[in-house]
């Protein structure tokens, strides 16, 4: 007996050291593990953007397979699955198709002649800088520098040799970008056909692993999240679209050149909460500033933070119901770590992560505070 728990205290002892070790080894060469972290991310993005579309697309992929197994065509019925996936896709290419043919002249019209009119802009901002009066609250020193330093940047070095090895990465980066939008869409189609069985294989192995209990608090969680990941992903992109609107209506309204593209990218950078719309309006201010003037920018100024207060209290909190009840301090702290590491994808994915962390350290906390009660009794 006494042998035995000896030899328990030394397997006890060993496990500690390993594991002592293994800690020390992973802080030492934390910067190499970060590094391979990054570069399997990135090898991975293609198929996890797949899941994403899949995810996307998994309700009305539902609803209209529901609609063709109501039909009377056995044949039609039968294929319900595939022909549901074919018509969510021709459906999502219908719509890019009309987005690109009126949104896209638009925009591009717009960039081409913001970027022809930059020179005569960037005069009209050295004559106001020059016009300051030394007493205003804006430092005419400060300003100057920031002219001066963009002024000394050589345009001709763009088109220098050695800039060429980074033209051809680009090129490069585009090819590699198409094809993984490529494989994103091909995985996207495997998963919606295959959805039925996939979710077959997760419950067999989690049933093969955990307790009934376990079993069920998981799909207890997987329900919620589901729910929270779904209900905020479409109602962000809903909500950027209708803001992107009515910014842009109220722009035309007010004369602001620019609306259309100030006006989409405003919706755009809607998407992602609290920064994406600080930054937005703040290049949107930049722009009106040296293509209408003060005045200008500020009634614009004025305007978009009135809908944009609509927005954040009627509009989104409509769109989006009460799945996510987080303090503000939690979806700033949220973005910016994970906006940090994972760039724009982290800072769109952070609200509804740091909402299911919320719901597992409240369960936690309450499991334990039972706990210790019927302990106490």
């Amino acid at each position: 007996m006494k042998e035995k728990k000896n030899w328990t205290k030394w397997i006890y002892w060993f496990t500690f050291a390993v594991a002592v070790i293994f800690v020390y080894k992973t802080l030492d060469n934390f910067n190499d593990i970060s590094t391979w972290l990054e570069r399997l991310i990135s090898i991975l993005m293609p198929f996890i953007m797949g899941i994403l579309l899949s995810y996307l697309f998994y309700i009305p992929c539902t609803q209209i397979e529901k609609f063709y197994k109501k039909v009377k065509a056995k044949f039609i019925q039968k294929r319900a699955r595939g022909l549901s996936v074919v018509t969510v896709y021709i459906l999502a290419i219908l719509i890019l198709v009309i987005v690109i043919n009126i949104l896209i002249p638009a925009l591009s019209k717009s960039i081409i002649d913001l970027a022809n009119n930059l020179p005569g802009y960037y005069k009209n901002a050295i004559d106001f800088v020059n016009n300051m009066p030394e007493d205003s609250l804006i430092n005419k020193e400060s300003v100057q520098k920031v002219i001066n330093s963009l002024q000394k940047i050589d345009i001709t070095s763009i088109m220098s040799l050695e800039n060429i090895s980074d033209y051809i990465k680009g090129v490069m980066g585009v090819a590699t970008t198409i094809f993984s939008v490529f494989v994103s869409i091909i995985m996207s189609i495997y998963i919606l056909l295959e959805r039925g069985e996939i979710l077959k294989f997760i419950k067999k192995v989690v049933k093969a692993l955990f307790k009934e209990e376990t079993c069920k608090a998981l799909n207890n969680y997987f329900i919620k999240a589901n729910s929270i990941f779904f209900k905020f992903i479409s109602s962000q992109i809903m909500d950027g679209i209708i803001v992107g609107i009515i910014v842009s209506i109220a722009m035309w309204i007010l004369g602001i050149k620019y609306w259309v593209l100030l006006g989409f990218m405003i919706g755009l950078f809607n998407v992602i909460p609290y920064f994406g719309a600080i930054i937005a309006v703040a290049i949107a201010t930049l722009i009106t500033v040296l293509t209408g003037g003060f005045s200008k920018a500020i009634w614009m100024l004025i305007v978009v933070i009135i809908i944009q207060q609509l927005d954040a209290n009627i509009i989104n909190p409509k769109i989006i119901g009460n799945a996510l009840k987080l303090s503000p301090i939690l979806v700033i702290f949220s973005v910016t770590v994970f906006g940090a590491y994972y760039g724009v994808l982290g800072m769109f994915l952070a609200v509804p992560l740091i909402a299911i962390i919320k719901i597992l350290v409240n369960d936690f906390i309450d499991y334990r505070i039972k706990k210790k009660e019927i302990l106490s009794k």
